[in-house]
């Protein structure tokens, strides 16, 4: 049986370097995405500019992206960072919100002597302190 792909047909180099285009050709769509998001993310950049920029990085996409990464590179990493923290804001004043909104279990006598109980049969806490805690915990209530 012959088969029309053998492997004396592609050298093992030819494959890695085929590997190696493929994965530059993908950093490359990675580094072009970022580029355009990094251009509408900047909200200090006018519209005209946007469009400058967007135009140039899609006519010329190589000498675009370069050019941007040397002229607007340094702000790219400040916009990232400022998003980030914008987002992580944003998080924990969800978090806050929704932790307010839900009430803390009350904790009534019966749990807090069943927790006295639990220390005291692990041997935390001696048989005087268990004593003195639980009659702390009965004239509370």
């Amino acid at each position: 049986m012959d088969y029309p792909l053998a492997s004396s047909d592609y050298p093992l180099l030819s494959a890695f370097m085929t590997m190696l285009y493929f994965f530059l050709w993908i950093m490359w769509f990675v580094l072009l995405f970022r580029v355009i998001g990094d251009i509408f993310r900047d909200d200090r950049m006018n519209g005209w500019g946007k469009a400058g920029w967007t135009l140039f990085v899609c006519v010329l996409p190589f000498l675009g992206v370069f050019v941007y990464l040397i002229a607007r590179g340094r702000g790219m990493g400040e916009r990232d960072r400022r998003q980030m923290q914008q987002q992580e804001q944003a998080f924990r004043s969800y978090v806050r919100e929704a932790a307010s909104e839900t009430p803390a279990p009350e904790r009534t006598s019966a749990d807090e002597l069943a927790k006295l109980a639990g220390l005291h049969d692990h041997g935390d806490i001696t048989d005087t302190e268990y004593a003195q805690a639980k009659a702390k915990i009965l004239a509370s209530h």
